[in-house]
């Protein structure tokens, strides 16, 4: 099962904020990956590019992140202040997140393949702006469930 289908990963860090916090435990689908679509706004876990050991300086850097999807191929991204633009529209960021932004987001159009990841916790995270694009083939999964705290448990 865990090979193929379902895995359990931990959260190591507060850049999923507030949505994901230290030690929360989620399932993440790889099914939902190998045969369906990545949608913005999804919560995948996929495996840490190279670059983000060179330019992210967390405590404890681990080989695979968490991140929200915010780009999928074909979409162009850039930001000005706090507003994220994908397709010179703002994007409407309908899940928990904190502001500033942070970083602003470079003008980019994803070529195919290519993923713009983020976390909710913009301002604490070292995703996309930082280490750049995510092909598909790193994506592990999808993140649906957190298990862990009991008090926490339920669908992402």
């Amino acid at each position: 099962m865990r090979t193929y289908a379902l895995q359990t990963f931990a959260i190591p860090s507060i850049s999923m904020l507030p949505t994901l916090q230290i030690g929360d435990h989620i399932i993440v689908n790889k099914l939902a990956i190998s045969w369906g679509t990545i949608h913005v706004g999804d919560v995948v876990v996929f495996k840490a590019p190279a670059a983000a050991e060179i330019k992210c300086s967390e405590p404890e850097l681990v080989a695979d992140f968490v991140k929200r999807v915010i780009g999928v191929p074909g979409d162009s991204l850039r930001s000005k202040g706090n507003t994220i633009y994908v397709n010179n529209k703002p994007l409407d960021e309908s899940w928990t997140h904190t502001e500033p932004l942070g970083q602003a987001i470079t003008p980019i159009t994803l070529k195919a393949n290519q993923y713009f990841m983020m976390g909710d916790n913009h301002s604490d995270s070292c995703d996309s702006r930082i280490w750049g694009t995510v092909p598909r083939s790193a994506i592990i999964g999808k993140a649906f469930l957190r298990i862990w705290p009991i008090s926490r448990i339920g669908f992402l």
